[in-house]
């Protein structure tokens, strides 16, 4: 008997050695939880989805885990293992780089580049001229500013001339028509009549000529301008060729002609005369409207003094009833 009192005999002690080497191993368990919890978000993270959006939250993540799996104890030790748990998870995280480009997956935008691709301080793979295309697979680096690229990073050439359409003049070329260096097709005789539409390509210099590239007759018929019955209004069909009137005095800026009016038999001379005169002043009306110089162009009603055809068949009096445009000198 002590004076302290009872002694413990050797098995107590054992079992109270027992129990508290379990109790240290127990926290030391967490401590060792506080580590492997801390950078398992970082090791083991699931595609990287959740974590990647959060950006840089994601190293508080690391900390927050080791954080809370080493404080599961209450003893020193538990908190010296979530301490050391949250530090290594924070380090983890903040050093990772999973696409290996240089810059650390908390900064990366661009977390998946190409291997070996050069990219910029967020991750991203370089776009020199600005295209949409990256440098790596750009075949024309050096597009201008807002021009449209192909999957190339080549500007588009829409109508396949030849000309890309930010220089292209002419965007709208008929397949395989040749052009210059503006996109716009080429007319070799220089009479205003592209190659392709021309009919007549040797014109000599200065000559004014038709919508075909052929020199205009000196009476050149509006074939299709018509008119209302027993009127000087134009019907709604006569605009195609008023419109190629209007290209021919628009081509040879200082072409003078004279609008002819004439009609077939049918009523008096007298007022067939009127009436030529006043379709011939509609013709005219509708060429000043439409930009002609009205200095340019004369008006004069022939009435049926100067058919073309029969006037004893329907046929021919259709023909009679004509507007020309005659070239002045």
């Amino acid at each position: 008997m002590s004076r302290f009192g009872k002694m413990p005999n050797n098995r107590t002690t054992r079992r109270f050695q027992r129990e508290l080497n379990n109790e240290k191993f127990a926290e030391n368990r967490r401590g060792v939880a506080g580590h492997a919890a801390g950078f398992w978000l970082c090791v083991h993270q699931p595609e990287e989805r959740l974590v990647r959006r959060l950006g840089k939250v994601r190293t508080l993540a690391g900390v927050a885990i080791g954080g809370a799996a080493g404080a599961l104890g209450d003893s020193d030790r538990g908190v010296l293992g979530a301490a050391v748990g949250a530090a290594v998870g924070a380090a983890i995280c903040a050093g990772k780089d999973k696409d290996k480009d240089g810059v650390k997956d908390q900064n990366d935008r661009c977390p998946d580049t190409f291997p070996g691709a050069e990219v910029d301080q967020n991750g991203c793979e370089l776009d020199f001229d600005g295209d949409g295309v990256p440098d790596r697979l750009d075949e024309c680096p050096d597009t201008p500013s807002g021009a449209r690229v192909d999957e190339r990073g080549c500007e588009l050439d829409s109508d396949g001339d030849g000309v890309v359409d930010s220089k292209d003049r002419c965007p709208n070329t008929p397949a395989g028509a040749r052009v210059d260096e503006n996109g716009c097709e080429l007319d070799d005789d220089g009479d205003g009549v592209v190659n392709s539409q021309d009919r007549c390509p040797n014109t000599p210099a200065d000559t004014a000529v038709d919508n075909n590239g052929c020199e205009l007759e000196p009476a050149y018929e509006m074939i299709g301008v018509n008119f209302e019955f027993d009127s000087a209004t134009l019907t709604a069909d006569s605009k195609a060729a008023l419109d190629d009137a209007l290209k021919i005095l628009g081509r040879h800026t200082q072409l003078i002609v004279e609008i002819a009016g004439h009609t077939d038999s049918t009523g008096s001379a007298e007022y067939n005369q009127k009436l030529s005169e006043r379709r011939a002043e509609s013709v005219r009306d509708y060429l000043v409207n439409n930009g002609v110089d009205s200095n340019r162009l004369t008006v004069k009603g022939y009435g049926e003094s100067e058919p073309v055809a029969d006037n004893a068949t329907r046929e021919g009096r259709a023909k009679n009833r004509r507007v020309e445009m005659r070239k002045e000198d």
